[in-house]
């Protein structure tokens, strides 16, 4: 029963990423207010000069990707971690493949970056939680006398 929704919820955050990748008239950022507002109150901050739109982008790719490697690390299992790796990467060369032949988008190098640090990083949070109960509690250590 968990698997059944594990893969729901899977395939649910697939098309919407498909939905947000994909779509045809996708929103411009430029033109959104609170973005906008976010990066005016940023630009005058010293230490904080550095974030811009393309900053802000990069961050919002990884970040959409986190769950994509999270989710196919915990469909495939540990074991499997490079083929949830693989199937993130293959995911996100098919979506700029794709955004190749949409007249809205555009293919760009630095989100393949994005998207397969965002996997790495999902992969990750699962290996990290999944170590902490690598020993099984039925298991007795063996002692040396």
């Amino acid at each position: 029963m968990l698997r059944r929704v594990l893969l729901a919820v899977t395939a649910a955050y697939l098309l919407l990423v498909a939905w947000i990748t994909l779509n045809p008239a996708p929103a411009d950022p430029h033109r959104n207010p609170l973005l906008e507002g976010l990066l005016a109150t940023f630009a005058p901050t010293p230490l904080l000069t550095w974030i811009d739109f393309d900053v802000v982008e990069f961050t919002a790719n990884v970040l959409l990707f986190v769950p994509v490697g999270l989710l196919f690390a915990v469909l495939l299992g540990r074991g499997r971690w490079w083929l949830a790796f693989a199937l993130g990467v293959a995911m996100t060369l098919t979506i700029e493949f794709v955004q190749l032949f949409l007249p809205a988008r555009v293919s760009d190098a630095r989100d393949l970056l994005a998207n397969t640090l965002g996997t790495l990083i999902g992969i990750g949070i699962v290996a990290v939680f999944a170590g902490g109960r690598r020993s099984r509690p039925d298991a007795t250590p063996s002692r040396s006398l």
